[in-house]
């Protein structure tokens, strides 16, 4: 009889015990069974989004700033880029058997692991989906925006269509989807103008974007030459550190670009030029080629 009550008052101890620990730890939070294991474990945190791509402060007036060159004293780096053309009504040559792709050029730069931004046209990106997905899922590389259409956004352009200046930024805004159907996912918010033509209306209208307008400093001159090692020594005569060059890569009226890269890109690595994305150039560029 005596055993049979101390067994129970040692139970009933235990019991208090376990209650006590319970209340105790619920002061810390609700528990799964285990003392001090939360129930419902807090989320882990998120991983962080990568920085924003830098652009340019807006110009006098608040215009949209324009980007030629980067920094001349600070490295050796140059950044290449290729507009990817296709004007709105060029999909009839394209049904026929026209190229405007030229997968041999992306190739080539990612044999050759040369970062690059691509200036892509809105409608480029329709006719070459997978391509420009593929392109904008590379950490090599980069995609802006070249419109949507590639009409001139002033008059005068090379013979261009002109864009009318109450559409030039719905323009550039339909491009943008366009890539984002397509899945790109390194979209950068540069925007080049087709035919390098600009004037201040177009700046005034691109402003609201929020973009930094992107020219360059050296003119390969592959635009239907013929010669790949004309077009090489004309990009190695006009590099400078910070320089931007542009370049093409549609096969039918750029031929040559891809054979010309092959001489490009060691020599310019032999000469000390380290190969960057214009979202570096200016990222370090500050006011450095800025006009208003």
């Amino acid at each position: 009889m005596i055993t049979l009550v101390r067994r129970r008052a040692t139970l009933c101890a235990l019991g208090t015990l376990t209650a006590a620990l319970a209340a105790l730890a619920g002061c810390a939070g609700e528990t799964s069974g285990e003392v001090g294991r939360p129930a419902h474990p807090p989320a882990s945190a998120a991983a962080p989004s990568p920085p924003a791509p830098p652009t340019l402060a807006p110009g006098p007036s608040g215009l949209t700033p324009v980007f030629e060159n980067g920094p001349r004293s600070r490295g050796r780096t140059v950044a290449l880029t290729f507009d990817a053309d296709m004007t709105a009504d060029q999909g009839p040559r394209a049904a026929a058997g026209e190229r405007f792709d030229n997968p041999a050029l992306v190739a080539t730069l990612r044999r050759l692991k040369v970062p690059a931004t691509f200036f892509m046209t809105g409608r480029w990106a329709e006719e070459y989906p997978a391509q420009a997905r593929a392109i904008g899922r590379d950490p090599l590389f980069e995609v802006a925006n070249h419109s949507y259409s590639h009409h001139a956004f002033t008059g005068r352009c090379y013979g261009l269509p002109t864009v009318p200046a109450a559409r030039m930024r719905a323009d550039m805004e339909r491009a943008f989807a366009a890539f984002r159907a397509a899945g790109v996912e390194r979209r950068v918010p540069y925007f080049r103008f087709p035919g390098g033509c600009y004037d201040q209306r177009a700046l005034r209208a691109l402003a609201p974007g929020g973009v930094t307008a992107v020219q360059w400093d050296v003119v390969s001159g592959d635009a239907f030459a013929t010669d790949p090692a004309a077009v090489a020594r004309q990009v190695l005569d006009g590099v400078r550190p910070g320089s931007v060059v542009v370049m093409h890569c549609t096969r039918s009226a750029a031929p040559t670009t891809e054979r010309a890269l092959r001489t490009i890109v060691p020599e310019l690595r032999e000469r000390g030029f380290r190969f960057v994305r214009v979202s570096e150039q200016i990222g370090a560029a500050g006011s450095v080629g800025v006009r208003g």
